[in-house]
């Protein structure tokens, strides 16, 4: 029985990037950027007003006062996007709006409250020091600034500088595409309701769902039976257009046979059996001219997911240029015992808390009873991970936990 770190290990060695791509910046975010961006234009590109207000000299302001008011003409009204050039002279004040460019001399802008809000002679109140209530041009980004670093993901502010700075493309690395097939002759489609001895596809849904969450783009194929010809035409016709292929069905039996028989000559798949519980049996491989890691798990939902999130969504946060793939591991309190099979890594699902007194995590374990249970791994926002030698933990032993922080 091969140990879950070496699974990992042949897993993760299979991980490839994608080739990069540009795209509009309102689809780049989460993504990370494939290049540097070096702004080619200052941010702001002109000395504008930051307020409401006048532009004057500061100058003429000194010992402006409510007793001692500075009285000054005002000669204009600049709007924001205005193009007119605009000189002040000594002693003289241009009504502004917040953005608007400033007139040539200006270097400060006297706020309205501290004015009369005189429209041809103005009373000002308090003087401002040079500078106050204005946007510098070049403040924010001079030309040759790095805008976005290569490599980095992109947010919000990042889409937002970008855009200021004129770009209006990016090359980044795209999502990795996931595809998920679910193979069976028991499965129906969800539009159909279940006959004696059949069950709805609830696998590739919810795998899918799990793929598209860890930043994959993703694409849930038709309903395959167990037919090894079938099987391998929809495995075929995935893989031109796939970083990674996940087939859900059976991994042993007769049915597994049919399975196994439809990746004969498509590469190399490796059914084993892996030291952990949930998922101890399942396959992966590479498979066609791409060598696509490709991955078998067992049709069951709820193991099908346990062994997505412990193999592959690093593969997945690799692909995306994470540099660490795994989820945050905390360490917290059980509120009750759980118990793993001996010889093999325990993945018990569990619900973190925080524990008032301390701010000490706390773990409720759920679903203890059934490994098959989905219900319980819905209300589950991690996943309690138990070491090969342990069988039983306590009461208030300490345990290290998955945080899923995006489930339960």
């Amino acid at each position: 029985m091969r140990s879950v770190d070496e699974q990992l290990s042949r897993v993760l060695g299979a991980a490839v990037r994608p080739a990069p791509v540009r795209v509009a910046i309102s689809d780049a975010q989460g993504l990370r950027s494939a290049e540097e961006v070096v702004a080619s234009r200052p941010l702001p590109g002109f000395d504008q007003a930051a307020i409401d207000g006048y532009a004057v000299r500061s100058v003429d302001l000194v010992g402006a006062s409510e007793a001692e008011p500075v009285s000054i003409p005002v000669v204009g009204e600049i709007p924001a996007g205005s193009r007119q050039p605009l000189r002040l002279q000594p002693g003289q004040a241009v009504r502004v709006v917040a953005g608007a460019p400033l007139p040539t001399l200006a270097d400060a802008v006297v706020p309205a409250d501290h004015t009369d809000g005189g429209t041809a002679r103005l009373r000002v109140h308090r003087g401002v020091p040079s500078a106050a209530f204005v946007r510098r041009i070049g403040e924010d980004v001079q030309p040759g600034d790095v805008a976005v670093r290569r490599d980095q993901v992109v947010g919000a502010t990042q889409v937002g500088l970008l855009a200021a700075v004129g770009r209006d493309k990016l090359l980044v690395l795209p999502r990795p595409r996931v595809a998920v097939v679910s193979v069976g002759d028991e499965l129906v489609e969800l539009a159909r309701t279940p006959g004696a001895g059949q069950v709805a596809d609830v696998c590739s849904y919810a795998v899918t769902a799990a793929a598209r969450e860890a930043g994959a783009e993703t694409s849930r194929a038709r309903l395959v039976r167990s037919d090894a010809r079938e099987l391998r035409a929809a495995v075929e016709d995935l893989l031109p257009f796939s970083e990674v292929l996940v087939v859900c069905g059976a991994v042993a039996g007769k049915a597994g046979a049919e399975v196994r028989a439809a990746f004969d000559g498509l590469g190399e798949l490796d059914f084993t059996r892996v030291a952990m519980h949930p998922g101890s049996t399942q396959g992966f491989g590479r498979l066609g001219a791409d060598a696509v890691p490709t991955f078998l798990f067992p049709s069951h939902p709820a193991t099908a997911l346990v062994l997505f999130e412990v193999m592959v969504r690093p593969l997945i946060r690799l692909g995306l240029g994470r540099t660490d793939p795994y989820r945050r591991m905390v360490t917290a309190r059980l509120t009750a015992p759980v118990s793993s099979t001996p010889g093999r890594r325990g993945y018990v699902r569990g619900r973190l808390l925080r524990e008032q007194a301390t701010g000490d995590y706390l773990v409720q374990p759920l679903g203890i009873s059934g490994t098959h249970l989905l219900s319980s791994l819905a209300d589950a926002n991690g996943l309690i991970v138990l070491p090969e030698d342990v069988t039983d933990a306590s009461v208030d032993q300490v345990v290290g936990v998955a945080f899923m922080p995006s489930r339960g």
